[in-house]
Protein backbone atom coordinates (compact mmCIF):
# COMPACT_ATOMS: atom_id res chain seq x y z
CA UNK A 1 0.00 0.00 0.00
CA UNK A 2 1.29 3.45 -0.85
CA UNK A 3 2.16 5.79 1.93
CA UNK A 4 -0.20 8.73 2.27
CA UNK A 5 2.47 11.28 1.38
CA UNK A 6 3.22 9.97 -2.14
CA UNK A 7 0.31 9.61 -4.56
CA UNK A 8 0.23 8.08 -8.05
CA UNK A 9 0.45 11.46 -9.81
CA UNK A 10 3.55 12.35 -7.80
CA UNK A 11 5.14 9.01 -8.66
CA UNK A 12 4.42 9.51 -12.39
CA UNK A 13 5.94 12.99 -12.25
CA UNK A 14 8.98 11.59 -10.44
CA UNK A 15 9.26 8.89 -13.12
CA UNK A 16 9.15 11.51 -15.88
CA UNK A 17 11.74 13.63 -14.12
CA UNK A 18 14.07 10.66 -13.70
CA UNK A 19 13.59 9.65 -17.34
CA UNK A 20 14.43 12.99 -18.94
CA UNK A 21 18.18 12.29 -18.94
CA UNK A 22 17.50 8.84 -20.43
CA UNK A 23 15.38 10.49 -23.14
CA UNK A 24 18.31 12.75 -24.02
CA UNK A 25 20.78 9.85 -23.97
CA UNK A 26 18.47 7.86 -26.24
CA UNK A 27 18.28 10.76 -28.68
CA UNK A 28 22.09 10.85 -28.74
CA UNK A 29 22.30 7.11 -29.35
CA UNK A 30 19.64 7.29 -32.05
CA UNK A 31 21.59 10.03 -33.79
CA UNK A 32 24.73 7.92 -34.18
CA UNK A 33 23.01 4.64 -35.03
CA UNK A 34 22.95 3.75 -38.71
CA UNK A 35 22.21 0.01 -38.58
CA UNK A 36 19.97 -2.33 -36.60
CA UNK A 37 17.96 0.59 -35.25
CA UNK A 38 15.11 -1.45 -33.72
CA UNK A 39 17.51 -3.78 -31.92
CA UNK A 40 19.65 -0.86 -30.76
CA UNK A 41 16.56 1.01 -29.52
CA UNK A 42 15.46 -1.99 -27.45
CA UNK A 43 18.96 -2.56 -26.04
CA UNK A 44 19.38 1.14 -25.16
CA UNK A 45 15.93 1.38 -23.56
CA UNK A 46 16.40 -1.90 -21.69
CA UNK A 47 19.74 -0.88 -20.15
CA UNK A 48 18.45 2.55 -19.12
CA UNK A 49 15.22 1.08 -17.75
CA UNK A 50 16.96 -1.67 -15.82
CA UNK A 51 19.12 0.79 -13.90
CA UNK A 52 16.30 3.29 -13.38
CA UNK A 53 14.38 0.45 -11.73
CA UNK A 54 17.28 -1.07 -9.78
CA UNK A 55 18.63 2.12 -8.25
CA UNK A 56 15.46 3.10 -6.34
CA UNK A 57 15.29 -0.45 -5.01
CA UNK A 58 18.90 -0.28 -3.87
CA UNK A 59 18.37 3.16 -2.34
CA UNK A 60 15.22 2.04 -0.63
CA UNK A 61 16.81 -1.03 0.94
CA UNK A 62 20.05 0.65 1.94
CA UNK A 63 18.12 3.50 3.53
CA UNK A 64 19.37 6.76 4.81
CA UNK A 65 22.56 5.56 6.48
CA UNK A 66 24.68 6.00 3.34
CA UNK A 67 22.77 8.79 1.59
CA UNK A 68 24.87 11.61 3.07
CA UNK A 69 28.14 9.89 2.23
CA UNK A 70 27.09 9.35 -1.40
CA UNK A 71 25.75 12.87 -1.80
CA UNK A 72 29.18 14.42 -1.72
CA UNK A 73 30.76 12.41 -4.54
CA UNK A 74 27.99 11.04 -6.76
CA UNK A 75 27.52 14.30 -8.65
CA UNK A 76 31.23 14.64 -9.41
CA UNK A 77 31.42 11.08 -10.67
CA UNK A 78 28.32 11.51 -12.86
CA UNK A 79 29.65 14.84 -14.18
CA UNK A 80 33.06 13.41 -15.02
CA UNK A 81 31.73 10.34 -16.80
CA UNK A 82 29.15 12.25 -18.86
CA UNK A 83 31.65 14.93 -19.88
CA UNK A 84 34.15 12.24 -20.87
CA UNK A 85 31.61 10.30 -22.95
CA UNK A 86 30.24 13.54 -24.48
CA UNK A 87 33.73 14.76 -25.38
CA UNK A 88 34.51 11.37 -26.92
CA UNK A 89 31.36 11.61 -29.06
CA UNK A 90 32.42 15.07 -30.24
CA UNK A 91 35.94 13.82 -30.98
CA UNK A 92 34.60 10.78 -32.85
CA UNK A 93 32.47 13.07 -35.03
CA UNK A 94 35.63 14.67 -36.41
CA UNK A 95 36.93 11.37 -37.78
CA UNK A 96 36.50 10.93 -41.52
CA UNK A 97 35.71 7.24 -41.10
CA UNK A 98 32.27 5.71 -41.26
CA UNK A 99 30.08 6.65 -38.34
CA UNK A 100 31.38 4.97 -35.20
CA UNK A 101 28.57 3.56 -33.10
CA UNK A 102 30.81 3.35 -30.00
CA UNK A 103 28.19 5.03 -27.83
CA UNK A 104 26.16 1.84 -28.07
CA UNK A 105 28.94 -0.48 -26.98
CA UNK A 106 27.79 -2.33 -23.92
CA UNK A 107 30.43 -0.89 -21.57
CA UNK A 108 29.54 2.69 -22.59
CA UNK A 109 25.83 1.96 -22.29
CA UNK A 110 26.41 0.38 -18.89
CA UNK A 111 28.30 3.45 -17.62
CA UNK A 112 25.69 5.84 -18.99
CA UNK A 113 22.88 3.76 -17.48
CA UNK A 114 24.50 3.84 -14.05
CA UNK A 115 25.34 7.54 -14.24
CA UNK A 116 21.86 8.62 -15.29
CA UNK A 117 20.23 6.53 -12.57
CA UNK A 118 22.11 7.96 -9.58
CA UNK A 119 19.20 10.35 -8.95
CA UNK A 120 16.92 7.30 -8.81
CA UNK A 121 19.06 5.96 -5.98
CA UNK A 122 18.28 9.11 -4.02
CA UNK A 123 14.60 8.78 -4.89
CA UNK A 124 14.74 5.30 -3.38
CA UNK A 125 16.17 6.80 -0.19
CA UNK A 126 13.34 9.34 -0.11
CA UNK A 127 10.70 6.65 -0.57
CA UNK A 128 12.22 4.83 2.41
CA UNK A 129 12.07 8.04 4.48
CA UNK A 130 8.34 8.52 3.81
CA UNK A 131 7.66 4.80 4.19
CA UNK A 132 6.19 4.40 0.71
CA UNK A 133 5.89 0.95 -0.80
CA UNK A 134 8.65 0.83 -3.44
CA UNK A 135 7.26 -1.66 -5.96
CA UNK A 136 4.63 0.51 -7.70
CA UNK A 137 7.05 3.44 -8.07
CA UNK A 138 9.69 1.10 -9.51
CA UNK A 139 7.22 -0.29 -12.05
CA UNK A 140 6.06 3.18 -13.10
CA UNK A 141 9.62 4.48 -13.32
CA UNK A 142 10.49 1.49 -15.51
CA UNK A 143 7.50 1.93 -17.81
CA UNK A 144 8.06 5.67 -18.29
CA UNK A 145 11.82 5.25 -18.79
CA UNK A 146 11.39 2.53 -21.41
CA UNK A 147 8.73 4.48 -23.29
CA UNK A 148 10.68 7.77 -23.31
CA UNK A 149 13.92 5.98 -24.22
CA UNK A 150 12.41 4.27 -27.27
CA UNK A 151 10.70 7.47 -28.41
CA UNK A 152 13.91 9.45 -27.89
CA UNK A 153 15.98 6.88 -29.77
CA UNK A 154 13.83 7.02 -32.89
CA UNK A 155 13.60 10.80 -32.67
CA UNK A 156 17.41 10.85 -32.68
CA UNK A 157 17.48 8.50 -35.69
CA UNK A 158 15.31 10.99 -37.57
CA UNK A 159 17.56 13.88 -36.62
CA UNK A 160 20.61 11.95 -37.78
CA UNK A 161 19.04 11.30 -41.18
CA UNK A 162 17.93 14.92 -41.61
CA UNK A 163 21.07 16.74 -40.50
CA UNK A 164 23.83 14.20 -41.05
CA UNK A 165 25.27 11.97 -38.37
CA UNK A 166 28.58 13.77 -37.74
CA UNK A 167 27.05 17.21 -37.10
CA UNK A 168 24.31 15.74 -34.96
CA UNK A 169 26.87 13.59 -33.13
CA UNK A 170 28.53 16.80 -31.95
CA UNK A 171 25.15 17.96 -30.65
CA UNK A 172 24.67 14.58 -28.92
CA UNK A 173 28.05 14.96 -27.24
CA UNK A 174 27.20 18.50 -26.16
CA UNK A 175 23.90 17.20 -24.72
CA UNK A 176 25.79 14.65 -22.59
CA UNK A 177 28.16 17.35 -21.35
CA UNK A 178 25.21 19.63 -20.51
CA UNK A 179 23.54 16.79 -18.58
CA UNK A 180 26.80 16.29 -16.65
CA UNK A 181 27.01 20.01 -15.87
CA UNK A 182 23.35 20.06 -14.83
CA UNK A 183 23.95 17.14 -12.45
CA UNK A 184 26.95 18.95 -10.95
CA UNK A 185 25.06 22.24 -10.58
CA UNK A 186 22.18 20.35 -8.97
CA UNK A 187 24.57 19.24 -6.25
CA UNK A 188 25.13 22.80 -5.17
CA UNK A 189 21.64 24.26 -5.53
Amino acid sequence: MLGESVDILSIVLIAIGLSIDDFAISISNGIVTTQHRKKSAIITASFLTLFQMLMPLIGYFIGSSLSKALMGINYWIAFSLLVFIGAKMIYDSTKKQAVNEASLKLHSLLIISIVTSVDALMVGFSFAFVQTDIFLPVLLIGFVTFLLSVVGFFFGCGLGRIFGNNRIKVIGGVVLIIIGIRILIGAFI
